[in-house]
């Protein structure tokens, strides 16, 4: 192939966040901003890379081994682990990386990164494996997660691969539905406020994964799966008052899944029911793990008050935006206070497919 060029779209998660790393479910959506990879065949074994977003340009022989990794070295990584499935580059490329994707803002731009340089290795050198979405996505996880010891999960890489609204049963043996799209538009408001995901993701998960254990050490049998809200009052008695919020916003954070994925389900999904448990959701993140920031908080404040039906933070927490489901007739009035209530910007967003070769 002498030219390949891959489009992979941003995501939002919708209800789930800090659940995908328990192997709980969560309901996401790939957006209409877009990361686009272009690439030419060169006469060299060399990959020649710009990124012209970041002002970065880098060079890659194309038998680097990545014997060890830099940290974030997401296009050394994923190159290390797409060899284990039989993807030998053997030819060099030019390629330029553009992307109107906000960088640490909440929705995945490293993710989509590393799904459409995937794609592209897949796609240009071949593998031993049918090359599907779903392979995509697991090879992306490895390359960014597993490679790096990163405490995140599958969400991102499954919900750019696929495309759509998903709903991922992220437990061991990782499942998908695509789930029909009720919406007719989001709003994305970027806060401006950077995000700080690794060091917050691994502090919550650190200390939700310190009260199941708390949990297990007298109940062998214990799987949060099969607990419900109900159950905490019990339950808790066997925790240190810190990690008592952890495990509360485990428990009602599942449940306010599934009872989305209930209403989405619904021939008609009533919008207004799936604002009030997005809003539910966020006031758990807020409260319980409190990841977000005061500039976020007063964003979704605004955004509610001028009219949305529901509003969270996106992604990990400690900045970046946030997402709103507004009436269509309220729309462009929403996002002016958004914007004068100092949101850096906000936009209307769709949801679209997944990462695909243009």
């Amino acid at each position: 192939m002498k030219s390949i060029c891959i489009e992979a779209p941003a995501r939002i998660c919708l209800f789930g966040d800090h659940q995908d790393y328990l192997g709980l479910p969560v309901i996401a959506c790939a957006i209409n901003r877009h990361i686009r990879l272009n690439a030419t065949l060169n006469n060299t074994s060399v990959f020649n890379i710009q990124m012209p977003d970041i002002c970065a340009q880098r060079q890659i022989p194309v038998d680097e081994p990545f014997d060890s990794l830099e940290d974030r070295d997401y296009l050394g990584s994923a190159l290390r682990v797409v060899r284990r499935y039989g993807c030998n580059p053997n030819q060099g490329f030019d390629i330029t990386i553009k992307s109107n994707i906000p960088i640490n803002a909440g929705v995945s731009s490293s993710s989509a990164l590393v799904v459409a340089w995937v794609q592209f290795l897949l796609e240009a050198f071949g593998c031993n494996r049918e090359i599907t979405p779903q392979f995509i996505a697991e090879l992306a996880f490895e390359g960014e997660v597993l490679e790096h010891n990163a405490p995140g999960g599958r969400m991102d890489m499954y919900t750019i691969a696929i495309g759509q609204i998903l709903y991922i049963d992220t437990s061991k043996n990782v499942a998908f539905e695509i789930i029909k799209n009720p919406f007719h538009e989001l709003i994305l408001v970027e806060s401006g406020v950077p995000k700080n995901t690794i060091q917050l993701l691994s502090k919550v998960k650190s200390n939700v994964e310190k009260a199941l254990d708390h949990i297990r050490s007298s109940h062998s049998d214990f799987n949060i799966k099969n607990v419900t809200i109900k159950d905490f009052n019990q339950l808790s008695l066997m925790l240190p008052d810190e990690l008592k919020p952890y495990f509360y916003a485990a428990l009602k954070n599942h449940e306010i899944t599934q009872n989305a994925y209930l209403e989405f389900k619904k021939e008609a999904a009533d919008l207004k029911v799936l604002g009030f448990l997005m809003t539910e959701h966020n006031n758990i993140l807020k409260h319980q793990l409190k990841v977000t920031v005061p500039k976020v908080d007063h964003l979704i404040n605004i955004a509610l008050e001028a009219g949305a039906l529901g509003a969270k933070i996106v992604g990990s927490g400690g900045g970046g935006s946030i997402v709103v489901i507004a009436p269509h007739q309220k729309s462009t009035l929403i996002t002016n206070a958004l914007l004068e209530a100092g949101a850096k910007t906000a936009y209307s967003v769709s949801v679209t497919k997944g990462v695909h070769r243009i």
